[in-house]
């Protein structure tokens, strides 16, 4: 088990931990749509993905406001999913926002939530919205 913690380098937000990080790396968020070459420091190189959500410089209100990033350490890579639904003129960003991934371990699918938005899961190329989850069910 591996404890992650994550924060954005412009952030003001600070987290706490009981111990110093084991490493640090920085993830762009220029990098466009799909698979690239990563350094990864070695005390990451055991997991085997690692699922992300950070911020997408949006041209327009038609474009992509945030990405999931796909991390697989032990080949280097990151892969970057735009999410196309998360759009100034489909979401009121700021307001509401992804928080968390996963991938479901029955479908393969990349699943989330967040504020204000309601439990998603994303189409099979992991950028689009499949449907969102009734939370009574």
């Amino acid at each position: 088990m591996h404890d992650v913690a994550v924060w954005f380098k412009r952030s003001q937000d600070r987290i706490y931990s009981a111990t110093a990080p084991l490493a640090e790396m920085e993830i762009s968020s220029r990098l466009t749509a799909g698979t690239h070459r990563i350094e990864i420091p070695p005390e990451f190189r055991d997991l085997e993905e690692l699922l992300l959500v950070g911020p997408c410089p949006a041209a327009s209100n038609d474009d992509a406001a945030c990405a999931v990033l796909v991390l697989h350490p032990k080949a280097g890579e990151i892969t970057v999913l735009p999410q196309t639904w998360y759009t100034a003129n489909k979401c009121d960003i700021g307001y509401q926002w992804i928080t968390r991934v996963t991938r479901d371990p029955q479908t393969g699918r990349i699943i989330g939530g967040g504020i204000r938005i309601s439990n998603f899961e994303l189409t099979e190329d992991g950028m689009g919205l499949e449907r969102l989850i009734d939370e009574s069910h």
